[in-house]
């Protein structure tokens, strides 16, 4: 079965209409996750979306859930597919991390991410591509090669979680995992058409997920509309003590809280995000999308982040010197590759990591060395960190004044795949609106509003810390004035 007349094919439907199909039984989880594979199936390769696709383990689950439902020992995501970013550790399946450095390696266990939307109910289909541990704003640096968007596979559908993008906004599942560090659920998010969720820093447990950089690194999700986010954050929210960044903060009903007005809601649109960097037809898109918001109530309020024009070089010492400390793990001795008959340890070190790790993560990891060096740390990383809380009192000050902050996600649409990869300095340029937020543990959505030149563009929404509600009701009261998120490329509807 591939489509129930009420609400046409099964693919087309959000993570909610899905769930409402389920519980009236109009069809079983297992006939939605075989429709859903077979759609995989059809599509993986033209985007080149996946690094495994666990089509058995996934059958074998949606069985489970449908079994659970007859029982009526349902989940909330009961019978539910979702996709996992190949970060995300999965038992007895490959996390690579896009990289040949992991090409082999099985977890033994699941993240603490998989393992709840797993007891929720939800039925994993995939593990997505992505840039290599993370790295990259393209999905260019994957040793798997990158992923093409589906507006237009020529172009990039951004990073580092673009697989999880590209393979939503191709209508091949309704949700995906992400993570976003400096914007990497956010703005591949944005060159898709897609929602994308990234939470407060420690409102989802980072255990299970392979870091890149721990005081930024943080999970969160890839979907069609806001209120599937929301279904989905209200699982992965809450207290894990296997993870000594994850607050202990109340979770509410985040879809519950859908439905609060935007009347009298105050958003701060700053003034530093509509310069000379910003395509001018995107910033038009913005700026219709803030005057439907203010059409039905909300206030808007032009307010400055003075050291927001901090935020990328601030970003470019604090992340790689992370990473460097992150990556020192994978040595060839315990787990990973391994080069072949090493002469002496140094040569084990050496050739493993040089054979493993791509040029961007060899680049970052030689960066962040070089900023914890001795003679260098307090030029580089101590300052930075300095500036990282300057970058966070802007952000406090601003929220003394309004409930969420507004801009556009991206200085442009989509661009081709190959165009910055000679250009570090521009590709890393494209996140220039989505660091702050890092940098600031704030919570962040980018949900779509409308095209440029047949691409579509985002809308980005920060809140204060742990106001997720308050970001997703805004998020979906626009979702409620627009269409622009039940638009899908044509190619695969």
């Amino acid at each position: 079965m591939t489509s129930a007349s009420a609400g046409g094919p099964l693919h087309q439907r959000t993570l909610a209409e899905l769930a409402d199909g389920l519980g009236k039984g109009e069809f079983s989880s297992r006939e939605l996750t075989g429709a859903l594979l077979a759609r995989i199936e059809g599509h993986g390769e033209t985007l080149n979306a996946f690094i495994t696709v666990t089509a058995e383990g996934a059958m074998l689950q949606a069985d489970r859930a449908d079994k659970a439902r007859a029982n009526g020992d349902a989940g909330p995501l009961n019978g539910l597919p979702i996709v996992h970013k190949d970060l995300f550790c999965t038992k007895d399946v490959l996390t690579t991390c896009g990289s040949k450095m992991l090409q082999d390696f099985v977890s033994p266990y699941d993240a603490a991410v998989v393992e709840r939307l797993s007891q929720a109910g939800a039925v994993m289909l995939a593990k997505t591509n992505m840039d290599e541990f993370a790295m990259g704003s393209s999905n260019e640096t994957s040793f798997f090669g990158p992923v093409g968007n589906p507006w237009d596979t020529r172009l990039s559908p951004g990073g580092s979680s673009g697989g999880s993008a590209a393979a939503v906004a191709a209508r091949l599942l309704p949700a995906a995992t992400g993570t976003d560090t400096g914007g990497s659920i956010r703005q591949p998010a944005a060159l898709t058409g897609t929602v994308g969720l990234k939470p407060t820093y420690g409102r989802v447990s980072r255990f299970g997920m392979v870091a890149f950089a721990s005081s930024l690194d943080q999970a969160g999700v890839i979907t069609r509309s806001a209120e599937d986010a929301a279904m989905l954050l209200g699982v992965m929210a809450g207290i894990d003590p296997r993870d000594s960044t994850c607050v202990d903060h109340p979770v509410p009903d985040y879809v519950a809280g859908l439905q609060k007005s935007v009347a009298g809601l105050k958003i701060g649109v700053v003034r530093q995000h509509f310069d000379e960097g910003l395509d001018a037809q995107c910033a038009q898109r913005v700026r219709d999308s803030l005057a439907a918001l203010e059409h039905v109530g909300a206030k808007l309020v032009e307010i400055d982040l003075p050291n927001i024009g901090l935020s990328v070089p601030t970003y470019y010492v604090v992340a790689p010197a992370e990473c460097s400390s992150n990556m020192s793990r994978f040595d060839g001795v315990r787990f990973g590759h391994r080069c072949d008959d090493p002469e002496d340890l140094f040569d084990l070190y050496s050739r493993t990591r040089g054979e493993g790790f791509g040029a961007e993560v060899k680049r970052r990891i030689m960066t962040g060395t070089y900023v914890l060096s001795a003679g260098y740390y307090d030029a580089y990383y101590l300052k930075a960190q300095k500036v990282r809380q300057l970058i966070s009192r802007d952000f406090k000050d601003a929220f003394a004044n309004v409930d969420v902050i507004a801009g556009p996600t991206t200085p442009t649409a989509a661009f081709a795949i190959g165009e910055k990869t000679d250009d570090p300095i521009t590709m890393y340029l494209n996140d220039i609106y989505t660091i702050g937020a890092n940098l600031a543990g704030l919570p962040g959505i980018s949900v779509p509003c409308g095209f440029v030149d047949g691409l579509p563009v985002g809308l980005q929404l920060v809140g204060p810390h742990f106001a997720e509600e308050t970001v997703l009701s805004c998020a979906h009261q626009y979702q409620l004035l627009t269409d622009w998120h039940t638009q899908g490329p044509e190619n695969f509807a």
